[in-house]
């Protein structure tokens, strides 16, 4: 079977999304190859305030879902404010997960991916 049910994401950061197209953002991607729906639990930790907990969606059989980080997240619509922070996703079934970010706060922008740390 392939994937985890809980990944670790220390190097979160939300760039501002500056001016014009293409805008700065950061989009968590979810891959479940299984043949079931994947209940996905966020928590998301913060340098200055206290974690935000249990913010769900989920993610169809056989299907990948991307959630821009930059718009309300989760069944619970929670905004991530712009800077720092981390996630850890626990999932009912195991699934495959990296972070995608989009830096335009330099005239040469960038967009990388990183890999979430396998931990369940």
């Amino acid at each position: 079977m392939m994937g985890h049910t809980r990944w670790a994401f220390p190097d979160g950061d939300l760039p501002p999304s500056g001016e014009g197209e293409p805008h700065g953002h950061e989009s968590l991607v979810v891959l479940n190859p299984n043949s079931e729906e994947a209940k996905i639990r966020l928590t998301i930790y913060f340098t200055d305030r206290e974690p935000v907990r249990n913010l769900t969606f989920t993610v169809g059989a056989e299907r990948v879902r991307c959630i821009r980080m930059d718009e309300p997240v989760g069944d619970q619509g929670f905004m991530v404010p712009f800077g720092q922070y981390a996630l850890v996703l626990d999932s009912t079934v195991p699934v495959i997960a990296q972070i995608g970010r989009m830096d335009v706060q330099q005239p040469n922008l960038a967009y990388y991916t990183v890999m979430g740390f396998p931990v369940g």
